[in-house]
């Protein structure tokens, strides 16, 4: 009996951060097990990775927090990525400006499949699960469409296309960092100062925490549900966009099983999927321990389907910790 006080704060302490405990473990491992992890060129080159999974993640996170979810993710970011190198050449100038009106049209999709997303929740008050389970067949359906199941490149000869692909696989002269990283970095930044300091990231709290009384105190829950699914959508197209940038070919299978990583971050993150608690540093925390989770599976070259294994197990294992948190 008296040991159980002593052992309570402990417990409460690794529940509180095991995911960053993970990522500690994680990283440790990896520096030992390859004395190239280390260097600034395959940390980048890692988090350049992970940039599409991040933006991804952000959005999911505004959904899971009002106890919703959003499967159609990958889809859209299929759709949004591959949208953008079929209207580049459609655009009235071929420079810069004419990239920005391109990517703002394909941002604009993901944007409107979310809309979809956000109107049959709210206003019809279908399932989250079954509604996004829909419209990922449907949105990449729409994608195979669009490109006849075919890869899609960026226009040759194209200003535009030259300033996409320097995006992608380019990095900031003098520190190295490649732009992805750095469009990441302002994302979290962003996401950060609204789910902390906004109105609308406190009503998107406390919508998932309490819808009920959020809809007595005269607050429409439903608005901030529609958003929440309107912002998940355009990240999601952005994400593609990111892609397509990286490779310079927009591809109608992008994105498949983006969805269950992004739900993997965010829940490995702390975020509960009945809504109310996730954090944005808790969720990049999770994108970054389940791209070290592939990069140690790399470096002990494991094959690619005993890696999703390996996810499923750390997800069940997140699950248990809030658990085991809320028990104690």
């Amino acid at each position: 009996m008296t040991g159980a006080p002593r052992r309570t704060p402990i417990l409460k302490g690794v529940v509180r951060y095991n995911a960053m405990i993970m990522l500690v473990i994680l990283f440790v491992v990896s520096s030992l097990m390859s004395s190239a992890f280390l260097s600034s060129g395959n940390l980048f080159n890692l988090l350049r990775q992970l940039t599409p999974m991040l933006l991804v993640s952000l959005g999911m996170l505004l959904v899971i927090n009002t106890g919703g979810i959003d499967l159609s993710v990958g889809s859209i970011a299929a759709a949004g990525g591959l949208l953008l190198p079929m209207i580049l050449p459609m655009m009235p100038t071929q420079g810069a400006l004419g990239l920005l009106i391109a990517v703002m049209g394909a941002i604009a999709l993901g944007a409107l499949f979310g809309a979809m997303n956000g109107v049959l929740v709210t206003l019809f008050g279908l399932a989250p699960f079954i509604v996004t389970l829909a419209l990922m067949t449907v949105a990449r359906g729409f994608t195979f469409m669009m490109s006849n199941g075919q890869p899609v490149p960026l226009p040759d000869d194209m200003v535009a296309s030259d300033i996409l692909n320097a995006f992608g696989s380019g990095s900031i002269g003098g520190i190295n960092v490649p732009w992805p990283v750095l469009l990441g970095a302002v994302l979290i930044g962003v996401f950060y100062f609204v789910m902390t300091r906004t109105t609308f990231g406190r009503m998107v709290i406390a919508t998932g925490s309490n819808e009920t009384a959020v809809r007595l105190a005269g607050i429409s829950e439903k608005k901030y549900k529609f958003l929440v699914y309107v912002i998940s959508g355009a990240m999601s197209s952005l994400a593609g966009i990111v892609y397509t940038s990286r490779t310079g070919v927009g591809v109608p299978v992008t994105g498949i099983g983006l969805e269950l990583d992004a739900i993997a971050a965010c829940v490995i993150g702390g975020a509960l999927l009945s809504g109310g608690r996730g954090t944005v540093i808790n969720t990049v925390i999770g994108v970054l321990v389940l791209g070290l989770i592939g990069n140690v599976m790399n470096l002990l070259s494991v094959p690619v389907y005993p890696q999703q294994i390996i996810k499923g197990s750390i997800i069940i294992f997140a699950v248990l910790m809030q658990r085991l948190g809320q028990r104690a």
